[in-house]
């Protein structure tokens, strides 16, 4: 277990169709993992339990996170979303839970690696993870420059990033480390928290829920560009190997046949953000073509 890797998806009821889906596309192209990790609430564990296998286990938050953050009932919503609550700090969303989770199963778990990837990804290529277990190392993906504006949604994830790390604040424009397949180092994350918890004073996860403008691929981005002895377990990569697509207009059948056909060789996988509203059929006949013109041709 210790040379393994492993990937981590947290989700919920609503991504459920979207999930489906990509346990489906890992099961037939993705190889050389030890376990698929499914992190749901713990009231709708029953309804992923059949996601299941020798190869992939639904666990649920509370295995996960310490018990003094506790769900808020369902119809205590805001913004469509669910929350969570402790007497150490304003709640949170579902949205900052399922990056706590990305962290904790990274921190905690037996496997040095982890690739994470978010429920709405589809892969339609192999995907050999063998190749980012030790020795070798990590990718760690980047957007050299992307984050222009400092008053902006990005470049406020990025100085809360520099505040908990105790990081001298960034200067713009700034590099973006959010994707939608990111693999991450155990030893890097158990370094991270650590830092979070000196820099801070409090538990990683508390510091955290009171911060709660958060990007945790940017924690983890920022943190291992700061210390030298973890990049050199990393390896520079500005080609991430999904195509991602997080504008708010529905894509239709032709749209994401175009964006598959320019796709490159090293791009592997699919991702619409669910709030485009992509149906699942066009994506599905989609990436169902791509794979039978990928088998013909290999």
């Amino acid at each position: 277990m210790m040379n393994s890797i492993s990937l981590i998806t947290p989700t919920y009821c609503r991504d459920l169709d979207l999930c489906a889906a990509l346990c489906e596309s890992v099961d037939r192209f993705v190889t050389s993992f030890s376990m698929h990790y499914l992190v749901v609430a713990d009231d709708e564990v029953p309804l992923f339990s059949r996601f299941a296998n020798e190869h992939r286990k639904v666990l649920a938050i509370s295995e996960l996170l310490a018990p003094w953050l506790k769900p808020l009932p369902r119809f205590v919503r805001r913004k469509n979303r669910r929350w969570w609550w402790s007497a150490r700090a304003k709640p949170v969303s579902g949205w900052h839970t399922q990056q706590f989770v990305k962290i904790a199963i990274a921190r905690d778990q037996p496997e040095q690696r982890y690739c994470i990837l978010d429920s709405d990804v589809v892969f339609f290529r192999p995907y050999d993870l063998s190749e980012f277990a030790p020795p070798y190392p990590v990718p760690l993906y980047y957007a050299p420059h992307a984050i222009r504006v400092e008053e902006s949604i990005h470049g406020g994830w990025i100085k809360s990033s520099h505040k908990l790390l105790g990081l001298k604040d960034p200067s713009f424009p700034a590099d973006d480390f959010i994707g939608h397949i990111i693999i991450w180092d155990r030893d890097a994350v158990r370094a991270m928290t650590e830092c979070i918890e000196a820099t801070c004073g409090v538990e990683w996860l508390e510091a955290l829920c009171r911060v709660r403008n958060i990007s945790e691929y940017m924690l983890y981005g920022y943190f291992v560009r700061s210390q030298p002895s973890l990049m050199a377990a990393h390896r520079p990569a500005t080609v991430e190997p999904c195509i991602s697509y997080w504008d708010d207009k529905a894509l239709n059948l032709a749209d994401i046949e175009v964006m598959l056909r320019r796709a490159s060789e090293s791009q592997v996988a699919f991702s619409a953000a669910s709030f485009s509203k992509t149906p699942q059929e066009a994506i599905r006949s989609a990436l169902a073509n791509a794979s039978a013109k990928h088998s013909q041709y290999a």
